[in-house]
């Protein structure tokens, strides 16, 4: 799994990992921030979010376009850096008057704008990696392994913020209380969520440490096409032709992508709002272990191992890695039994079960495709772009199946609740989704860095993230319909969207695959 990668990959994706559990960490908490400190609905909430997201995953298509002229090392070093000044923004204690909005506006947008100069082209500097015929081999299993480590920081990012919120409620004697509406609770609660932000601006320190301190690993891959040119380095030559086919073929895929992206990020908003309003947040019973975060970080932990037992060329190496499979997972049962017996969960405690599937399941997402690869019926990426979409789909088949009786949003007064629902519909449902997004996200940044012209890699991979933008603000959509349609329409809504992707997909495998020969 490991083996026979570059080192510049690891020190890549730990970067990243940093940098991703402060965005994470934001991510669970923003909505709530908005709603706890302004008092805003659903609806208004959303489309801040939205426009937020929007704005983040826009501004790398920018930031590649610079970078193609500058360089991708640069961009990433001062991406980093306008994102602290803006995490720093978003943690100050500015009360909550038109001060205090303009300073969060401010500091999300100095975040768009750093994730835009940082995301994308460290990302490109993955690829570069594997344009050495040495490892080009190894490219889709680089950005399964580079999405990974993501998604060990934004596993984490969650129950951080809970703790941190747990914590300061107690100082002033509350405890967590979706339908509290008392100002004095709600400005505790608000101030909780705000220095989680402080811990972000931490992360991307670290962040900034690795990609410095290793920066030998990957520093050969930091050159765009007009300076390998210069260095005599080989750079694919393509015709004008060729050239039009691939951005034809990339543009395509882009298209169909905005969906899987609209319905994915609706973790932030509508599923926190479902988990918020409709889902029973004391948890008892053997799925208390999904709300310790450490116990999913040995469980996560011990899929590798178990891998390894079968993987090591030794059978010192197979003992090794099966003592630490036990080990891992008498961890685990231990940290469960010494959990209550009750679990008080909040909201932001579901965005946790995401990265956590992420990483548990990478490696049989991996086995899978290299055994498919090694018969030749590995499907193509766009093949598995359009697999991702059906499956996206069935992800709210499940949150639609709970949806059965409850009552609609519209008809519920603004702080009532019906928290009857088992927490394992939306665990089911982001397991679903998750297999959706590895077939989807990885295999899509992996067939970007791949087939895009040498000189349009920055811009291209800024696309990429541009149509994530699009598919982030129409994400909002599910918000602002929030209390004026049923849930299930809703949740029909995103279905629809989905399988219709999924069928253009299909329609263009082949002008798509003829264009670039994946």
């Amino acid at each position: 799994m490991f083996k026979g990668q570059p080192k510049g990959l690891f020190a890549l994706a730990l970067a990243n990992t940093g940098e991703r559990f402060g965005y994470y960490t934001m991510l669970a908490i923003l909505a709530l921030l908005m709603q706890a400190r302004f008092g805003w609905s659903e609806a208004v909430a959303g489309q801040v979010y939205a426009i937020f997201l929007a704005g983040v995953y826009f501004m790398p298509l920018l930031g590649g376009i610079i970078a193609d002229k500058i360089g991708y090392g640069k961009c990433v070093v001062v991406g980093i850096t306008v994102m602290f000044l803006g995490y720093l923004s978003l943690a100050l204690p500015v009360g909550n008057g038109l001060a205090a909005k303009l300073v969060m506006f401010g500091g999300l947008a100095l975040v768009a704008v750093g994730t835009g100069l940082f995301k994308g082209n460290l990302q490109v500097l993955v690829g570069n990696l594997y344009d050495d015929p040495k490892y080009s081999a190894k490219r889709d299993s680089a950005f399964s392994l580079f999405y990974m480590a993501i998604n060990i920081g934004a596993m984490f990012a969650p129950a951080m913020a809970k703790k941190i919120t747990e914590v300061m409620l107690a100082k002033q004697g509350f405890v967590y209380d979706a339908a509290c509406t008392d100002p004095a609770y709600l400005d505790a609660l608000s101030g909780a969520y705000g220095l989680c932000f402080a811990v972000a601006c931490v992360s991307l320190v670290l962040s900034v440490a690795i990609y410095f301190g290793c920066r030998r690993w990957f520093k050969h891959a930091d050159v765009t096409a007009k300076q390998a040119k210069q260095g005599a380095a080989p750079v694919e030559e393509l015709t004008p032709k060729q050239t039009k086919d691939r951005l034809v073929a990339l543009f395509l895929v882009f298209a169909v992508v905005i969906f899987f992206w609209m319905a994915f990020h609706q973790n932030g908003s509508a599923l926190t709002f479902f988990a918020k309003k409709y889902t029973n947040l004391s948890v008892e019973g053997p799925m208390r272990i999904g709300f310790n975060i450490w116990s999913l970080a040995l469980i996560a932990a011990s899929v590798y191992t178990l891998f390894s037992v079968f993987q090591s060329e030794t059978r010192k190496g197979k003992i090794g890695s099966g003592v630490a499979t036990l080990l891992l997972w008498g961890g685990a049962i231990g940290l469960y039994c010494m959990m209550p017996q009750t679990v008080a969960a909040q909201p932001s405690d579901f965005q946790q079960f995401n990265p956590f599937f992420v990483v548990a399941l990478t490696p049989i997402s991996m086995a899978l495709f290299n055994s498919l690869a090694s018969k030749g019926k590995e499907p193509s990426a766009p093949k598995k772009i359009a697999y991702g979409m059906l499956v996206a789909a069935l992800g709210f088949v499940i949150i639609t199946l709970a949806s059965f009786g409850l009552t609609s949003p519209m008809d519920l007064g603004a702080s009532e609740t019906q928290s009857i629902l088992s927490p394992g519909w939306l665990i089911s449902t982001y397991l679903t989704l998750t297999f959706a997004e590895l077939l989807l996200s990885p295999m899509g940044i992996s067939f970007v860095s791949k087939v895009a012209p040498p000189k349009y890699k920055g811009m291209m991979m800024g696309c990429w993230f541009a149509a994530t933008a699009i598919g982030n603000y129409l994400s909002s959509i599910p918000s602002m319909l929030w209390n004026r349609i049923p849930l299930m329409a809703n949740w029909g809504i995103l279905i629809a969207l989905c399988l219709i992707a999924a069928v253009i997909m299909f329609a263009l495998m082949k002008k798509i695959e003829a264009a670039t020969g994946n």
